[in-house]
């Protein structure tokens, strides 16, 4: 399979290398979407569009009836101006694909290219392509837009680019891989007036100065202090002069947690304060919270042992790595909530100063496209075998 996939190595990287010069933001992916759809049909397999936005489906049926898997890939890229100088760079001023989703989407049609000439399997391999997994949650809105009634998947699988880990090397975590994130944004308002007079009016910036010391107790007190979790303020905007207390300031942040328990609580915990220090300001307060909860990614055993087994067989024991689990997060928890499945972590390869997931500097690993094409591909057919 390797030497197979190894083949079409020079058509995937200048698919990789196209669609990083055409970054789209999430909800935006239709011209990526397009040419996945192009590609997939040159191959013979069948596609549809437009499940719960820019989304792509392939579809490839084996050699006879049979059992269904899933395979995953994100598409969207970040709002971030690319600084890594390449030749394939972002045309797109303040865009730029700084997480591998344009490898990931490679590494899919890789997968397929294998699976639909080969077809070497019974049952039924499900393709898809997802949009807006750094923000809105694209997952989701496949989902609710009919995706598994129409494209009823029995197992899922994806994986993740690592910079950092050894190029190529897989990680299979049991259990936790993710944590599952909620994003909020909290606005304290008030009269405003002069600085010298601060008995005529409620502060604002006092309010957001307690609700971000109470923030940092959620944890510390809030939560069992065995299960990790983590809140964080991103963002501290108010106030035009150094005498005037302002009409309102406005916190954004994210918390992060391995469990949709512990998010509800910290979202619950989070509100509260708004309150308390809306009270302790003499402001009033109010919190948004953005896009529901995203579960966290959570391998199912079962699943996680068929893709780590497959690897092992593909690249040797050697090949298998271990790392703990991260606070960052991944709508393809999402879809774990309905379907068995693991995720799993390839290496990108070391990286230097400014080249990690979300930097200006960050690209993926051309190399580690062959491997992570073998792998689903491979994973797919042990799991219709």
């Amino acid at each position: 399979m390797l030497e197979l996939i190894a083949d079409a190595f020079p058509a995937l990287k200048a698919m990789r290398h196209e669609m990083h010069r055409h970054p789209e933001l999430s909800l935006e992916e239709e011209w990526t979407a397009a040419f996945v759809a192009d590609r997939l049909r040159e191959l013979g397999i069948e596609v549809h569009t437009g499940i719960g936005g820019h989304s792509v489906v392939g579809v490839i049926h084996g050699s006879g009836p049979g059992p269904s898997v899933a395979l995953r890939a994100d598409m969207d890229a970040l709002a971030i101006h690319e600084q890594s100088g390449l030749p394939y760079a972002s045309k797109t001023t303040g865009k730029m694909h700084a997480c591998g989703h344009d490898g990931h989407t490679a590494i899919l049609i890789g997968a397929a290219t294998h699976l639909a000439r080969t077809r070497q399997f019974r049952g039924t391999v499900y393709l898809f392509f997802q949009p807006a997994e750094e923000r809105y949650g694209g997952a989701q809105m496949m989902i609710d837009d009919g995706l598994l009634a129409r494209f009823p998947a029995e197992r899922i699988f994806g994986l993740h680019n690592w910079p950092g880990l050894r190029a190529g090397a897989v990680v299979v975590h049991d259990g936790p891989v993710m944590a599952g994130t909620g994003e909020f944004e909290v606005t304290f308002t008030a009269r405003g007036g002069h600085a010298a007079m601060p008995h005529l009016t409620g502060d604002p910036i006092l309010a957001g100065g307690h609700f971000v010391t109470g923030v940092q107790q959620i944890a510390a007190r809030a939560i069992d202090p065995l299960s990790a979790s983590v809140v964080t303020i991103g963002s501290f905007q108010g106030g035009i002069a150094q005498n005037i207390i302002p009409t309102k300031t406005v916190l954004t942040g994210t918390f992060r947690a391995f469990s949709l328990d512990t998010l509800k609580l910290i979202q619950r915990r989070l509100e509260e304060i708004v309150g308390s220090a809306a009270a302790i300001a003499g402001a009033q307060g109010n919190i948004r919270f953005d896009d529901g909860l995203c579960p966290p990614v959570v391998n199912t055993r079962a699943e996680g042992k068929l893709i780590r087994d497959v690897a092992a067989e593909l690249f040797g024991e050697s090949e298998l790595e271990s790392l703990p689990p991260t606070m960052a997060g991944d709508d393809f928890g999402v879809f774990l909530q309905h379907l068995p499945g693991a995720y799993i972590w390839i290496g990108n390869g070391e990286t230097g100063e400014g080249a990690g997931l979300h930097q200006p500097g960050y690209d993926f690993n051309d190399d580690i496209l062959v491997r992570g094409a073998s792998l689903l591909a491979a994973t797919a057919e042990r799991a219709l075998a």
